[in-house]
């Protein structure tokens, strides 16, 4: 059995990122790092962004190869032994650890009985398959509108195809905006060409030949339709990969539950990215964060302290997204049962969507409002209480 001084299981941002913050602290130790995809680490959002339009994918590659690590791809580790510090391939190959990360992220959810060829929109071999599958068909299905659903029907629309996105929420990320901007963004959609049908379910997905037959209903009226398209993309969201924590006894709660540094219940394990619950001090509670702000800070963070700089995690994440040419930066608790302030300077073309709670801000939004995030940061943590409106132009006076 070989052993490693570190070990991580996950070969995304998260994973690489760690092996960044391991040779900051450590330069000689041994690193080996097990990855499920077919490609080495990479940046993942141009996938749904740059990829689409002047970048390269030759570009969003990380270089690992100056970090001396033994990268294991397209490689399973299905048991994880924390008592005799070791995990097991899907080869059969055992391994030995010091430390070891688990930085397994998430896996898209699912719709149920979807034939193949629909692609779960996740990883490079995904953006591979819908490039191809653009390059030779003109009708294509996006199935959800939020974080990823929205960007790939932006994608798609601008290479000249005909897309249409159909989920239950009344608005495009209706789960997070307030329902103006949201049944706003409807409009802003269909003005670029893109049929929206909000307000309807999926009900069932057919291979016909090279065609999809999508059928879903009206969720106000109950009228079921049916329409054929030569691809289907799914983004409904993401679960987080637990099962070999659960398996190891690690105690888990809406993912990994990690201390200040990172360590989960086994304090030689620990857990980053997607699948970490952390604490955040800003907002006084405990989170989990999908996104590339919070892999890349919590991957390094996690791989320095697995090789001894005993740091506390207190960053506070943000992400963003581009929509068009609408674009933002968002952070904090966006619940659409908080209350929301809206502080347009130009109404939804550019301003600040604010989420209270008893009056404290809670998350916020900057609409192609641009370098607000570390003062969003300053407001959360301190707490004040905004009564009435009385947010508005804390973020978008100059």
């Amino acid at each position: 059995m070989k052993k490693y001084q570190y070990l991580i299981i996950g070969g995304g941002m998260t994973g690489s990122s760690a092996v960044m913050g391991i040779r900051e602290v450590d330069q000689t130790g041994t690193i080996a790092m097990f990855s499920r995809d077919h490609y080495g680490p990479y940046n993942r959002p141009p996938l749904s962004k740059s990829l689409w339009g002047k970048g390269k994918v030759e570009d969003i590659f990380r270089p690992m190869d100056k970090y001396n690590l033994d990268l294991f791809l397209e490689d399973k580790i299905v048991a994880l032994n924390p008592g005799e510090k070791w995990v097991e391939s899907q080869n059969d190959e055992r391994f030995g650890y010091d430390k070891l990360l688990l930085a397994t992220g998430g896996h898209p959810i699912q719709l149920k009985d979807l034939p193949e060829g629909v692609i779960y929109f996740r990883t490079l071999s995904d953006y591979e398959k819908l490039r191809k599958a653009a390059e030779i068909g003109q009708d294509f299905c996006v199935i959800g509108a939020g974080f990823i659903g929205s960007e790939i029907a932006a994608a798609l629309n601008k290479q000249g195809k005909s897309v249409t996105m159909i989920f239950p929420e009344s608005g495009i990320a209706g789960r997070i905006f307030p329902d103006d901007l949201s049944l706003h963004m409807n409009q802003y959609y269909q003005g670029k060409g893109v049929k929206v049908l909000a307000g309807n379910l999926v009900n069932a997905v057919e291979k016909q030949g090279e065609k999809f037959s999508v059928q879903f209903a009206d969720q106000r009226t109950g009228e079921t339709s049916k329409a054929d398209f030569d691809g289907v993309v799914v983004g409904v969201g993401i679960r987080p990969n637990i099962y070999l924590a659960e398996e190891a006894g690690l105690t888990v709660d809406n993912g990994i539950i990690v201390n200040d540094y990172l360590q989960t219940s086994d304090p030689d394990i620990y857990a980053a990215g997607d699948v970490a619950n952390f604490y955040n001090p800003a907002l006084g509670k405990r989170t989990r964060v999908e996104h590339e702000d919070n892999a890349n800070t919590m991957g390094m963070a996690a791989g320095r302290n697995m090789a001894g700089a005993k740091q506390p995690y207190t960053h506070f994440p943000f992400f963003y997204s581009d929509l068009f040419d609408m674009g933002y930066e968002a952070l904090g608790e966006l619940h659409k049962d908080a209350k929301i302030v809206e502080d347009w300077i130009e109404p939804f073309e550019k301003g600040a969507v604010v989420y209270l709670e008893e009056d404290r801000v809670r998350g916020a939004i900057f609409w192609n409002l641009w370098g607000k995030i570390d003062l969003g940061r300053e407001v959360i943590a301190g707490g004040e209480s905004y009564p009435g409106e009385a947010i508005k132009g804390v973020f978008t006076q100059d």
